[in-house]
């Protein structure tokens, strides 16, 4: 035996794809082995080499940067399904569903290129994410079944003897959904029998007249004789006849009629045909039967005339129209093209309607290789200030100065953006496109911006006159100098304002730059002994005028000796103090009447002996002249820097660098420089020095040449693509540019054109093509071999159709073609109409007279006709109803009468016209809001019986119009400032205030006035700073020490000496004049007099003292120190005093400490011309002594102390930007056609709210005015009449109305109906619509949109039909405002152990479907065993009961054991039934006493027994025993309380009576 092994190839996953670069050259494995039929691997020679897999296959080798080129492309969820189950599940699931089921939603997944939305293989996205899932649960609310109203009561029976039918319909009220149950059957159909038999000898069936529907229209077989009496039309296009209307007679052997190949007159053949209809006879029961048996004097017709249809026939389609989508959108919306064909042949009879003219297909679906959509571009116009000042600063303020914050507008317009990916060598301008195109909102067109303001140059106080000194120290020459002062910037300006002169000269005689100053000085030293002539040694140095040590060989004169000769003085001596320093000059300069002069002094500090004497007090001063130079001051002014210009020495045209940055070109600024006298002028150059002169030339920074660039123009607007009407104005087209950069600094100026306007290429004029009727032809009647053959009629007459010739002709009356005539000429007019042919019998009437005169509006017009031949002798022909001689018409009146109605509307400005329609193209700033305008009210146009006609035959606008006035906001006005009050600190710190206050109020939405206080005042404080050393104690040298001595000893030791104090302003250059003391600081008043000792002859004699040594707490306890030296040496036997004093430092006395202290913040300040912006908030700094004494700054300054303060920030004030609106969007159409509701609106909008004191925005954001009355026509529409085939088989009538005020319309509308015959099934008509009714979830809506059902039941008239009965049908439609409804079962009461159960639902409506199947209640009770005992009943419980009036008495096992009668049945309140039961011995005695009761629950349980009845009888023998208790203990607590109050009324009695008794 051979045993057959099978072995097969396995294969694992593919790998992953691999490769050297990303794209398609990668390559993917896997492995591929051969195993054995039983699992196990084999070599692979078992296997067949041909069945071998691939191992290895190309692939794509994906990257990470291919992340941004791939993506998931994700659907939206599809719709909730309910989700597959097994067949044996089915059950399970529908019982179970409570509120909703499982359902699953799907949606499609693909890997698409980012680029073009192709799709790739899903592996190259999963390189870089899973793919999402396509699938997810959902919830299906529970099967709905079919839900169906009450049945109808029973029709009335089908005949009105012997056995009939009736029947009983419902309707649907909700269809099935979710999987619910079908709808049940909705009809119900029984016999009926009549009490009366039908008579002997009638049929016990119905005929009647059973009629088909028309053939189709067709031509008789025999077309020669049918075409033998008919008309037809020839449009032969010879040159002699033209559109003529010829009779045809032809033989019956042409059967092919010339036809004429001219595509143009295809559509105009007409061909008249007949069509038939069977006309039978059935019997109730369907069957046919004898034709006799249903004939009628007057039965339907079987035959008519008709139009051979023709099917509609259109032109070729057109190319499709450019895509609708020509660039990128951001939305990814997909672009529409159409194409459209026309009309060629027109649908005659029956034939096929036309098509579609025109097909729309999607295009530029993704667009990436479209150009960008075009969007706003904007260009910022300048800043401007002028707009945000009310109406009383623009009044008072040069808008030329004005800085700050300011507002600045720019143009909005459409263009066309170029796309990102193209290169840029240039800046790029986009044309301008139309408005239409740029969708979305607009962006600002209004922003806040700023202009600086020129900062005023902030200089110090003038220094002190200096030295003469030479122009240039270094190169002396001449003996003439100059004296200078200075001062310091302390704040750079900006803007156009320069800093003022800085050094101002004065010219002097001898100058001297450099000179020998002494240093230092030692003790006089005698040469012999301790007194006489000596030497003194001192220390020189070469100092410039500032004191500065400079080289000595810029000293041109010779030092002085290191060693100077000097006396000490012996005893006996006068000793005289040194020079004082030179006193200040008492002017700056000399005049005719001022010269300077200053003094210095020495003091006597010893007596002489008796053989000498001191200098006379003459001696002891001297005086000199000073600053004896004239008083005329020199000094440069130069003026500010001219523009920036070229300087071809610099050769810089080119690009170049300026601080490390490229720019344009360097060029250089220019000056004047011009020496100015004060208070003469400009004078020669050489008297001011050459040495400050400032600069006339510096380099600067030209700026670039800025040429205007202008956007492309736009395209040409487009011009009519239509033809133009005959005597019209010839159609002009504009175009439009924008400038985008105004040309400056020399570059190329813009054009004057930005608009252009030219008409329009000449454009044919509108064709006139017109449809030219032609006479109605005879009436053609169906053939008379035909009417023969089908009624057996012997005379040609009856209705018909006849026809007339309609053809397109140009305005010469030339043919043209159909299609010409049906774009130019409107629709085709009516090529046939029916026609009546009298037969003999027929009533004939003459022609319509004409319309009798009118006498006047309001009267009526009539004509006349008479009846000819022998209708006049028919009684038939007589009635006036039927058939009317006389016809009555109101005669035409054109008297009208104008009425307002409604409203003025609201004042509507005149709108100021716009050039071109650039109005659509950008929007306008400026919008007018007062002002004089007009306002609008309707015209109703009334005729003479009151009724409205056209606005038309009374004016020519349909409004009246009349002059309006809108009254202009007042803005809030303030007075001007006040002046500012004096600072509020006299040294350091504080502030000043200035006010203004209201004048007027705002009016009508002006700008609102600012915070008020309740003074109507607003004030402003800004902090100021007053100088603490404005006012010094100026002091003169001290006087001599005065002794005052009695006797005539020598006048020496203790004295007093005085000197004399002022108060003078510093830096002052009158120091001969003083202040008012208060201005000084009177706690630093220097002492007016003090202690003095003038040495006698034999005292020693000592120096003045120094000053006092600084303060320092780190040399405490003693800190000052002064010291002097000796002047005279005393006598052998006297010594001299100490020669240095100290005292000790006492803080806040002798020794203070400073400190920095700043203040707050100030308001935000701005510059003088500026009302908004950029600002400086400023604080300032105080130099505090330890003893909390304002000092000068400049004491802190000198000591160093640190200063981490900023002093200035920048702020912002708010702008007062008043409200912006947008330009009045163009009025909409009328809200209503007709009527007077009709009203036109327009509305605009805020561009940019009202911001601080701004002007609020205008109340009226949108305007309407009315439009004009025009009657309103509407159809009236009656109820169907009856379906009929007397006039046409198978057609109802419906009259419709169309009503203008009285005047009446009438129409009648005819539609296919089914008329049953009698027997046939058939269905009823259309249900009323149902209630709305929403999906609901425990009460909550499941959907926002409801559903209505309405149905059409089946009545069945005889059994042997019912075979053929239409299916009942029902239909759904959408809804809104629907409810929620909830369905029970509701129960009738029992009779006979039965009762009625239906489904209700919640607004009482009884239905079918709706409550669930498993709570339904039972219908009908039983009871086991059966309930045989008398009175007695089966309850629901299933158990027997007794009747009402009886009360159970129950077994031991709980069974009834029989009913007894109830005592007390008229008291009905008791909740537990009793019954008597004496006939019942007891057993015991308590049996006896409760024999008579029986417990039983409430509801009908079962009752109690067993060992319960015997527990609830302990309980209630219980609750009697308590009760009885607790009313003994009632009782007993009465009994007590009544023993108390005996007692307490008794005692006090009582107690007197032993008073009595027992007597003190």
């Amino acid at each position: 035996m051979c045993i057959c092994w099978v072995k097969l190839m396995v294969m694992s996953q593919w790998g992953r794809c691999m490769g050297e670069e990303c794209g398609t050259g990668g390559v993917q494995s896997r492995t591929v082995w051969c195993i054995h039929s039983e699992g196990w691997t084999t070599h692979h020679s078992n296997c067949r080499h041909s069945d071998k897999p691939e191992s290895q296959r190309p692939c794509f080798k994906v990257c990470e940067w291919h992340q941004d080129l791939f993506e998931w492309e994700v659907s939206e969820w599809g719709p909730c399904v309910l989700a597959s189950f097994h067949s044996n599940e089915l059950k399970l699931r529908t019982t179970e569903c409570v509120t909703a089921q499982h359902g699953i939603q799907r949606r499609k997944v693909h890997c698409v290129r980012t680029s073009n939305r192709t799709a790739v293989t899903e592996r190259i996205c999963e390189f870089f994410s899973p793919r999402l899932a396509l699938e997810q649960a959902c919830l299906i609310p529970c099967p709905h079944d079919c839900i169906v109203s009450d049945f109808s009561s029973w029709s009335g029976c089908s005949r009105t003897c012997g056995t009939g039918l009736q029947h009983r319909t419902r309707n649907v009220l909700a269809a099935p959904m979710y999987g619910g149950a079908n709808c049940p059957n909705l009809t119900q159909t029984r016999t009926c029998a009549n009490l009366s038999p039908c008579p002997v000898g009638e049929s016990e069936h119905h005929y009647s007249l059973k009629v088909g529907p028309w053939s189709e229209c067709r031509q008789p077989q025999h077309k020669g004789l049918w075409m033998s009496g008919r008309t037809m039309l020839d449009f032969t296009t010879g040159d002699t006849e033209r559109n003529t209307v010829k009779r045809h007679i032809q033989s019956s052997q042409h059967h092919h009629h010339h036809l004429h190949h001219h595509h143009s007159l295809k559509g105009l053949e007409v061909e008249i045909g007949y069509q038939t209809r069977q006309v039978r006879c059935v019997r109730s029961d369907g069957k046919n039967a004898m034709l006799s048996l249903c004939t009628l004097d007057n039965g339907p017709g079987t035959f008519q005339s008709c139009i051979m249809p023709r099917d509609c026939e259109t032109s070729d389609w057109s190319v499709w129209s450019p895509c609708s989508k020509t660039c990128r959108a951001s939305d990814m919306s997909p672009g529409f093209r159409v194409r459209t064909r026309s009309i060629t042949q027109t649908p005659i009879g029956l034939g096929k309607e036309c098509t579609a003219l025109e097909e729309k297909e999607a295009c530029n679906i993704i667009g990436d290789l479209l150009p960008n959509c075009p969007r706003f571009s904007t260009d910022w116009g300048d800043c401007q200030v002028a707009p945000l000042l009310s109406q009383q600063d623009r009044r008072l303020n040069n808008v030329s100065v004005l800085c700050g914050g300011g507002i600045q507008t720019r143009q909005l317009y459409c263009v066309q953006v170029p796309d990102n990916s193209s290169p840029h060598h240039r800046k790029e301008v986009s044309r301008p496109v139309s408005g239409r195109l740029c969708t979305g909102d607009l962006p600002s067109a209004v922003q806040p911006c700023s202009i600086p303001c020129p900062q005023l140059c902030l200089l110090s106080s003038w220094s002190s006159w200096g030295a003469c000194l030479h122009d240039n120290c270094m190169e002396t020459h001449g003996r003439k100098g100059y004296r200078q002062r200075r001062r310091e910037v302390l704040e750079e300006g900006s803007g156009t304002e320069s800093c003022a002169h800085l050094l101002e000269s004065m010219p002097c005689e001898d100058p001297v730059c450099f000179l020998w100053q002494v240093q230092s000085e030692g003790a006089c030293v005698p040469t012999e002994g301790n007194c006489g002539n000596g030497t003194r040694t001192q220390t020189v140095a070469c100092v410039n005028s500032q004191g500065q040590l400079v080289p000595e060989e810029l000293c041109e004169d010779e030092p002085p000796p290191k060693e100077v000769s000097c006396v000490m003085a012996c005893s006996g001596d006068c000793v005289l103090s040194s020079w004082s320093d030179w006193s200040s000059c008492s002017h700056s300069c000399s005049s005719k009447s001022s010269e300077g002069r200053q003094s210095r002094t020495r003091t006597i500090l010893g007596l002489p002996g008796e053989a000498k004497a001191c200098p006379a007090a003459a001696a002891l001063e001297e005086w000199r002249t000073c600053n004896d130079h004239p008083c005329i001051t020199f000094y440069w002014e130069a003026s500010p820097w001219g523009p920036c210009i070229e300087d071809s020495s610099m050769n810089l045209n080119g690009t170049g660098y300026w601080n490390g940055t490229a720019t344009c070109a360097v060029g250089v600024q220019i000056r004047k420089v011009v020496c100015m006298k004060t208070g003469v002028g400009p004078v020669i150059p050489k008297r001011c020095p050459e040495a400050a002169r400032p600069d006339t030339i510096q380099p600067c920074l030209l700026p670039c040449k800025k040429d205007c660039i202008v956007t492309p123009f736009s395209e040409w607007t487009a011009c009519p693509t239509t033809c133009l009407p005959v005597n019209s104005s010839v159609p002009s087209q504009s175009r439009y540019r924008f400038i985008i950069q105004r040309a400056a600094n020399g570059g190329q100026e813009c054009p004057d054109t930005l608009y252009e306007e030219r008409e329009c290429e000449a454009l044919l004029v509108c064709p006139i093509y017109r449809w030219k009727t032609h006479r109605w032809h005879p009436c053609t009647l169906v053939p008379d071999s035909v009417q023969q053959g089908m009624t057996g009629a012997s005379e040609s007459c009856g209705k018909g159709l006849e026809m007339r010739g309609v053809s397109c002709v140009d305005e010469y009356d030339e043919m043209a073609a159909v299609s010409e005539c049906l774009q130019w000429a409107g629709p085709m007019p009516s090529r046939f109409r029916s026609c009546w042919v009298p037969c003999r019998d027929d009533c004939t009437f003459s022609s319509w007279s004409k319309f009798s005169e009118c006498s006047g509006c309001g009267s009526r017009r009539t004509r006349k006709r008479t009846l000819t031949g022998r209708s006049r002798k028919q009684d038939r022909c007589q009635h006036e109803d039927l058939y009317p001689l006389v016809e009555s018409e109101p005669c035409p009146c054109e008297e009208f009468v104008s009425q307002p109605y409604g409203n003025w509307s609201s004042c509507i400005l005149l709108e100021t016209p716009v050039q071109g329609s650039l109005q659509g193209w950008r929007g306008r700033r400026e919008v007018r809001d007062c002002g004089h305008g007009l306002r609008y009210r309707a015209v109703a146009c009334l005729d003479h019986e009151a009724h409205l006609v056209s606005p038309d035959l009374c004016s020519e606008s349909g409004l009246v119009e009349e002059v309006c006035h809108i009254p202009c906001p007042l803005d809030c006005k303030l007075s001007d400032w006040s002046p500012w009050s004096a600072c509020s600190a006299s040294c350091g710190s504080g502030l000043k205030i200035r006010s203004k206050w209201l004048r007027e109020k705002p009016f009508n939405g002006g700008r609102p006035c600012p915070k008020l206080d309740l003074k109507n005042q607003v004030y402003e404080a800004v902090p100021c700073r007053s100088e603490c050393g404005q006012y010094e104690w100026v002091t003169d040298p001290w006087s001599v020490c005065t002794i005052n001595t009695v006797d005539e000893l020598p006048a020496c030791g203790e004295g007093v000496q005085s000197r004399k104090i002022r108060c003078m302003r510093r830096g002052s250059e009158d120091l001969v004049s003083s202040v008012n003391e208060t201005f000084c600081d009177q706690d630093e008043i220097p002492p007016q007099a003090q202690t003095c000792i003038l040495p006698c002859p034999n005292d020693c004699v000592m120096s003045q003292w120094s000053q006092w040594s600084t303060c320092s707490i780190v040399r405490c306890p003693f800190c000052l120190m002064r010291t002097r030296h000796v002047l005279r040496p005393p006598v052998a036997d006297r010594v001299c005093p100490d020669s240095s004093q100290t005292e000790p430092c006492s803080l806040n006395s002798t020794c203070f400490n400073y400190h920095y202290n700043v203040s707050s913040w100030s308001t935000c300040q701005l510059s003088e011309h500026a009302i908004c912006g950029q600002g400086t908030r400023t604080r300032l700094l105080d130099c505090i002594r330890s003893d909390g004494k304002v000092v000068d700054l400049s004491v802190c300054e000198e000591l160093g102390l640190p200063q981490p303060w900023r002093l200035t920030m920048n702020c912002v004030m708010d702008c007062p930007f008043n409200c912006i609106l947008s330009d009045w969007a163009p009025w909409t159409e009328c809200s209503h056609t007709c009527g007077s509701k009709g009203v036109m609106t327009r509305s605009r909008r805020v561009l940019q709210q009202a911001h601080d004191e701004g002007r609020p925005c205008a109340s009226q954001l949108s305007q309407s005015k009315p439009c004009p009355i025009s009657p309103c026509y509407t159809w009236l529409l009656s109820d169907w009449s009856p379906c009929t085939v007397e006039v046409d088989p198978g057609q109802k009538i419906i009259e419709s109305y169309s009503i203008l005020m009285v005047f009446i319309y009438c129409r009648t509308e005819v539609v296919i109906c089914d008329l049953s015959c009698t027997g046939d099934c058939h269905l009823t008509e259309w249900s009323q619509w149902s209630s709305c009714q929403l999906t609901c979830l425990e009460g909550r809506s499941f959907e926002t949109v409801g559903r209505q059902a309405r149905s059409q039941a089946v009545v069945i008239q005889v059994l042997e039909n019912q075979d053929s009965c239409p299916h009942q049908v029902f239909e759904t439609r959408p809804c809104k405002g629907g409810k929620c409804h909830s369905y029970e079962w509701r129960t009738s009461a029992w009779n006979d152990n039965e009762r009625s159960v239906w489904c209700q639902r919640s607004d009482g409506v009884n239905v079918t479907g709706g409550c669930f199947p498993q709570n339904r209640p039972t219908t009908v009770r039983h009871c086991h065993p059966p309930c045989t005992k008398p009175f007695s009943h089966c309850k629901q419980s299933g158990v027997c009961g007794c009747e009402k009036g009886y009360t159970e008495v129950m077994t031991t096992h709980g069974f009834l054991d029989y009913c007894t009668k109830t005592p007390g049945t008229d008291n009905k309140k008791a909740d537990v039934k009793t019954s008597s039961g004496r006939l019942k011995p007891g057993t015991t005695q308590i049996q006896d006493f409760f024999g008579e009761w029986s417990l039983q629950p409430l509801d009908e349980g079962k009752p109690l027994s067993g060992i319960l009845y015997y527990i609830i009888l302990y309980y209630i023998i219980l609750y009697y025993i308590i009760l009885i208790i607790f009313f003994m203990i009632i009782l007993y607590i009465i009994f007590i309380f009544f023993i108390v109050i005996y007692y307490e009324h008794t005692l006090p009695f009582r107690s007197l009576g032993s008073i009595r008794y027992f007597p003190e």
